[in-house]
């Protein structure tokens, strides 16, 4: 477990007090003895209009590395994206994980577990692309055991869109649900998601025995949000503040969170 001396205080925020000075504070004081959980999209990397423009700042990933091993290695990402597709952005590092909302994840020792798609999910997803082929500004993603669908570059087709992936998703049957986050509908296992994915690290070493810290800034992340509050951790929704959110504390963007992670790393 950290000791209170591994990690400095909050840094500055640049301004007076605010609902961010008391987030800064507070996360302060959690990572002392926390685990800590963190969305990719939105959260570390700034949002792009299609996924493969997502931008990594070079030192992102060994300040990661570098707090993670102040933190005894209780450090893991829980994203919507595919495991492969993460250690890709953040390599030659890799974290503990929880990719597609938990249906992937990779413990601290290394083992992995996966949903695998069906053969008929396979086909589902073929038909989903043939579907849309000609719909300018949809991008349909193949996460292997998810399929997501972006409209950001086509925000207007947007309920008709949403149409299509409901009529998909009820093809694909009971063990399937349609998940809708910013600018994008998935299609993905029902039985992941990612405040699960948090109680799981939780049960193993490094993280069980610590305060669960969760950073996200979607509605996917009110899973773990929800969990990490109900176990006497923290939560922090980046973003604008919003009355839905389940979440305890508020950063205004994915940059005051590699701020954040670049200063405690240090």
């Amino acid at each position: 477990m950290a000791n209170r001396n591994q990690l400095s205080e909050a840094p500055p925020s640049g301004g007076g007090a605010s609902q961010q000075d008391e987030t800064l504070s507070t996360l302060s004081s959690y990572l002392q003895d926390g685990a800590l959980f963190l969305d990719i999209d939105g959260t570390l990397l700034d949002l792009a209009p299609t996924p493969d423009e997502i931008f990594v700042p070079p030192l992102l990933p060994a300040q990661l590395d570098a707090l993670s091993q102040k933190l005894g290695g209780a450090l893991a990402l829980v994203t919507g994206r595919g495991l492969s597709y993460a250690d890709r952005l953040f390599a030659p590092f890799q974290f503990p994980i929880a990719g597609l909302h938990g249906a992937e994840r990779r413990g601290p020792d290394g083992s992995i577990f996966k949903v695998e798609p069906t053969a008929e999910f396979e086909r589902l997803k073929i038909e989903l692309r043939a579907e849309t082929a000609g719909w300018t500004g949809i991008l349909i993603e193949d996460k292997g055991a998810a399929v997501a669908a972006h409209f950001r570059l086509a925000p207007a087709r947007q309920a008709e869109l949403a149409e299509v992936m409901q009529r998909f998703m009820n093809r694909a049957g009971p063990d399937w649900t349609l998940q809708r986050g910013k600018m994008v509908l998935e299609i993905r296992p029902a039985r992941a998601n990612k405040g699960d994915a948090l109680e799981s690290f939780l049960a193993t070493p490094p993280f069980n025995g610590r305060h669960p810290i969760a950073i996200g800034d979607d509605l996917t992340d009110e899973a773990m949000f929800g969990v990490a509050n109900q176990l006497g951790g923290y939560s922090v929704r980046v973003g604008p503040p919003s009355a839905g959110t389940a979440a305890r504390g508020t950063l205004p963007s994915a940059e005051a969170v590699r701020k954040i992670i670049a200063h405690f790393a240090s």
